[in-house]
């Protein structure tokens, strides 16, 4: 099944949390650029990568809607194609439908 999605959005604009959460991982990676990765109630995970900017650090407590990235085609990583957002949801550690999670 589809375990990511692809979100195209105009360069800088914020990239919002999809639901209350603490951030687990935060950084640079060479094949994805600046990752975000956000812990939620009843084991979901969301994974926000290709993003210009980061805007919080492990440990920070996150709500839906909060800006906790920025959209950007630069400093994207190897695997960026352009201007997009790579989303994903996990549950449990298995991947789910990401379209079920996202609010435009």
């Amino acid at each position: 099944g589809q375990y990511d999605v692809g979100i195209v959005a105009k360069e800088h604009k914020p990239v919002t949390c999809v639901a209350n959460g603490a951030v687990i991982f935060s950084a640079w990676t060479v094949e994805t650029g600046w990752v975000m990765v956000i812990q939620h109630n009843k084991g979901l995970v969301s994974v926000y990568k290709h993003n210009a900017a980061l805007l919080k650090k492990v440990g920070n407590f996150v709500e839906a809607g909060e800006a906790i990235a920025v959209m950007g085609s630069f400093s994207s990583g190897q695997l960026s194609t352009g201007l997009h957002l790579h989303f994903e949801i996990w549950h449990e550690g298995k991947p789910v439908n990401p379209e079920h999670f996202i609010t435009l």
